[in-house]
């Protein structure tokens, strides 16, 4: 028995605490029969299998996938919490509320790019030029527990400002940018998709991104009953495979992920291309005591700004034992 095989074995077998060789998970998985397993992923706005379809990251996998896309993390962890879907990715910060919440998940891997990728955006002829100018203003952060509602605290905080000192309006993705457009909010809070649309198509201006307030991590969450079927932990550590590996293709393929992305976010390129650094920044990281102590801070500035409350050891809600190259 080789070295690959017998850590498939184990991994199909529920033996999954050491693994052995560095050689590509998928090289090993594909190896075994995965063809009766179905892994149900949950994707925000349909970008990450967007993504690894133009990366060429969906031709051999050895699993079924149902995909179900959401709006917002707020609308996957609802799913996750339902058990309608196994798997998904979201930023730390909502998913520490949804843990808070009583989500039955643990986190199983975290891809982070140091904070980029989310801000809060102003129109281009609006007064406000710095945080500070945020006092008595309406900002919607997107949805309640968002990364968003978490770097609109930090920057209040930064500004020596609190909640109390704006009007906030928690509202959908879509309904937050027809409230943009239309005026009715002063400041918005977004990030990716909505960020790179916001900002070709509606001319907005970043007032402040999310470096030094925001984590930059996006974890990939999975149901506890997806974790006690030895199937469905091999196909999800298969599949985060597949999202690093997607991640290093937009590093090394610049062009062609601004190619794919204007396309997927119906943007100009030049547009894309300002956007492309908080791609290209996302790296893998260990699940370590570093990555818990983060979480366990997220907790803790969520109860400082008095969105959750109670005590949460979020330790137990992440799962190490996933394998990894």
């Amino acid at each position: 028995m080789t070295i690959l095989s017998r850590r498939a074995f184990n991994l199909l077998a529920g033996g999954l605490a050491v693994l052995l060789s560095a050689a590509p998970l998928t090289a090993a998985f594909a190896a075994q029969d995965l063809s009766k397993v179905t892994l149900r992923i949950g994707d925000q706005t349909g970008a990450t299998r967007a993504k690894l379809e133009a990366a060429g990251l969906l031709k051999d996998v050895p699993y079924k996938i149902e995909w179900s896309v959401y709006p917002a993390a707020v609308n996957l962890h609802e799913a996750l919490k339902a058990d309608a879907v196994d798997i998904g990715s979201a930023a730390d910060s909502p998913t520490v509320s949804a843990i808070a919440g009583g989500s039955k998940i643990k986190v199983v891997a975290n891809f982070s790019n140091g904070g980029l990728g989310t801000a809060l955006l102003v129109p281009a002829n609006s007064p406000i030029k710095t945080i500070a100018d945020l006092k008595g203003k309406t900002i919607s952060p997107t949805t309640r527990g968002s990364v968003a509602h978490y770097l609109t605290v930090g920057a209040l905080k930064k500004a020596g400002l609190t909640s109390s000192d704006v009007k906030l309006a928690f509202l959908a993705p879509t309904d937050a940018s027809a409230a943009f457009q239309a005026g009715s909010i002063d400041v918005w809070g977004t990030w990716s998709v909505y960020e790179a649309r916001a900002i070709g198509s509606l001319k907005a201006r970043v007032l402040i991104d999310g470096q030094g307030i925001n984590t930059g991590n996006t974890v990939v969450s999975a149901t506890i009953s997806a974790l006690a079927n030895p199937g469905k932990v091999a196909a999800i550590a298969d599949f985060a495979d597949r999202i690093e590996r997607g991640y290093k293709w937009s590093l090394d393929n610049k062009q062609a992920y601004i190619d794919f992305y204007a396309g997927f976010a119906k943007q100009d390129k030049s547009i894309i291309e300002g956007t492309y650094d908080a791609e290209a920044a996302y790296q893998r990281v260990p699940l370590d005591d570093k990555f818990v102590a983060s979480l366990q801070n997220v907790f803790a500035t969520w109860k400082e700004a008095g969105v959750l409350s109670g005590d949460l050891d979020l330790s137990k809600y992440v799962y190490r034992d996933l394998p990894t190259n």
